[in-house]
């Protein structure tokens, strides 16, 4: 398995997108599909477009001065010919940065993150707010957002300058395409309007989803996932989510809500999970079921808190502690199972494992691995790579940003 401990993720030189064109479907605008290969790439001559897209260099011409007379995108200087005697100046067209910001959220039980980008896909501004954990009403979420945003504007380049679109990326079950949320472990409430609410107090357009799928196109705009078409990311924190990635696009499934992979069932009657079922994954593998193990086996004094918990846990299991290292190996074999279920299920050229809890090295062992693949099916297929990313809480907030940035530009060049 690869690792990368690196805290937060870091954008490939040259754009930010995915660097694979897709199978797109006939309503997505040619605009649109010019537009975005142009910020994949940071810079792309007009010929080169012509020759990706698959289309005539006289639609080209047409397509991108549209883009021009729009002010999102302008002409740049491109590297010169070795002898730059010899015909006209070479010109490379180029996103413009500054025709819009928007802003990516990740909430979450600890801290709420956001960042600030524009429209070339570059970070401007960031910012994080400690909260207490718990769940809570929708109107104590909508003042700690409140106060998130107000860190952000005051971090922010030239202050608190028009924003087009923010994207908020939570836990739980959230519908994309209304922007309701059924159910969150960060909401009192169940089945909250939450994009109609937002939408009205900030007076913005706002776009909500998964946060496992915020940190999956995080992976698909500026990480790993840039040049796979289909990859897989599962995230262990304070739950276990799951994000697909397949033909280059986010998949959330028929009805917006699928992959919840940290709530298919891996026994009958077996452990509580937050959501009120048992059997669950995620009550084997999340940051509350070590934590409550721990407690109970390692007698561990109440009321440091989980976090104080799961540290003094690692630190006995690195210590050699038997019980401890128990612990860990139990819920790598629960990961493992899952795992192999992803594998049976789509395939995927990459299962990239993310999230706090993975520099807990136990759970992304040899062991853990190996019994992943003698779980699947022989066959003479090669095994499937899985990776490990330790980012940060602003990676999932950089691919919230990602989901705004493109719904501002399709809502531009549709």
């Amino acid at each position: 398995m690869n690792t990368s401990p690196t805290e937060d993720i870091t954008q490939v030189p040259g754009g930010c997108g995915p660097l694979l064109p897709a199978v797109r479907a006939a309503s997505v605008p040619l605009r649109q599909q010019v537009l975005d290969h142009v910020r994949a790439e940071g810079r792309a001559a007009r010929a080169g477009i012509a020759q990706t897209l698959g289309i005539s260099a006289g639609s080209v011409t047409a397509l991108t001065a549209d883009l021009i007379v729009m002010g999102l995108l302008r002409e740049v200087a491109a590297p010169q010919p070795r002898d730059p005697g010899r015909g006209r100046p070479r010109v490379a067209l180029e996103v413009v940065a500054e025709a819009h910001r928007v802003i990516g959220i990740k909430l979450s039980d600890e801290h709420h993150s956001a960042v600030l980008t524009d429209f070339a896909g570059n970070l401007l501004a960031e910012a994080s707010l400690p909260i207490a954990p718990g769940r809570k009403p929708l109107e104590a979420i909508l003042a700690e957002l409140h106060a998130l945003l107000a860190r952000l504007y005051t971090a922010a380049p030239g202050g608190a300058r028009p924003v087009s679109a923010i994207g908020i990326g939570l836990p739980g079950l959230v519908d994309h395409a209304t922007g309701r949320v059924p159910w969150s472990p960060l909401l009192s409430e169940r089945d909250v309007a939450l994009k109609h609410v937002l939408e009205e107090r900030l007076r913005l357009p706002v776009h909500v989803d998964n946060d496992s799928n915020m940190l999956t196109l995080a992976e698909l705009w500026f990480g790993a996932g840039r040049a796979m078409s289909d990859f897989a990311v599962v995230t262990i924190e304070h739950g276990v989510g799951m994000g697909m990635v397949l033909n280059n696009r986010l998949f959330r499934g028929a009805r917006g809500m699928g992959l919840e992979l940290g709530h298919t069932k891996v026994g009958h009657d077996g452990a509580l999970c937050r959501c009120g079922r048992r059997g669950c994954l995620e009550a084997y593998l999340a940051d509350y079921a070590l934590a409550r193990e721990a407690a109970t086996a390692l007698d561990l004094p109440p009321g440091g808190g989980r976090q104080a918990t799961l540290e003094a846990l690692f630190a006995r299991a690195r210590a050699g502690d038997p019980a401890a290292r128990a612990i860990f190996s139990r819920a790598g074999r629960y990961l493992a199972l899952g795992l192999s279920n992803v594998v049976q299920l789509f395939d995927p050229a990459l299962i990239i494992l993310s999230g706090e809890r993975m520099r807990f090295d136990y759970l992304a062992a040899g062991e853990v691995l190996a019994e992943m693949q003698a779980l699947g099916l022989p066959d003479s297929r090669p095994p499937v790579r899985v990776e490990s990313h330790a980012w940060g809480d602003l990676v999932w907030a950089r691919g919230a940003g990602a989901l705004a940035l493109s719904a501002v530009t399709e809502n531009l060049t549709g």
